[in-house]
């Protein structure tokens, strides 16, 4: 039954950063979004091209040259222990969870590998009131440890 979850946690990993790379490919090449500039899609949400060179919503942003390479090997040892987590889950739900998170992780890795800084580019706002601009891959992230604070919240402690 560990093999089933864990398989699936990978499925999960590999749609996800599938989804992740291709939407930044479209936004860059298909859309051309940084040519083109803000695109409205509704009223509270627009496409626009962001380079992230820090963390989750911009954080860490002004460090130099040197965050990318260490923000890579920080996320390498956390996919890595994803990866130990993930062979234990106990359920499902667990896995799944455990898959997008990692799954995430190595498609903004992908980006900081390949230009120095993730594609972000989906910006929510209502007037002028702006959320971060996030991608794909930080959706899956946000969602998976939602999952995951929700699982643990569900269960009742071990023992109890």
């Amino acid at each position: 039954m560990k093999g089933r979850r864990f398989a699936l946690g990978v499925l999960v990993a590999v749609i996800v950063l599938a989804l992740d790379q291709a939407s930044k490919s479209w936004v860059l090449h298909g859309l051309a979004l940084a040519a083109r500039g803000p695109l409205v899609l509704l009223p509270v949400l627009n496409f626009v091209l962001v380079w992230n060179r820090g963390v989750t919503f911009g954080m860490l942003n002004g460090l130099g040259a040197w965050a990318s390479p260490v923000l890579v090997l920080g996320a390498l040892v956390i996919v890595a222990a994803l990866g130990v987590w993930l062979s234990r889950a106990e359920n499902a739900v667990v896995a799944g969870a455990l898959g997008a998170i990692a799954g995430g992780a190595v498609g903004n890795i992908i980006d900081r590998l390949r230009f120095g800084a993730v594609v972000d580019f989906v910006q929510a706002h209502i007037g002028r009131i702006s959320w971060y601009v996030f991608n794909v891959a930080d959706s899956a992230i946000v969602c998976g440890v939602a999952i995951l604070l929700l699982e643990g919240l569900r269960r009742p402690p071990k023992g109890a």
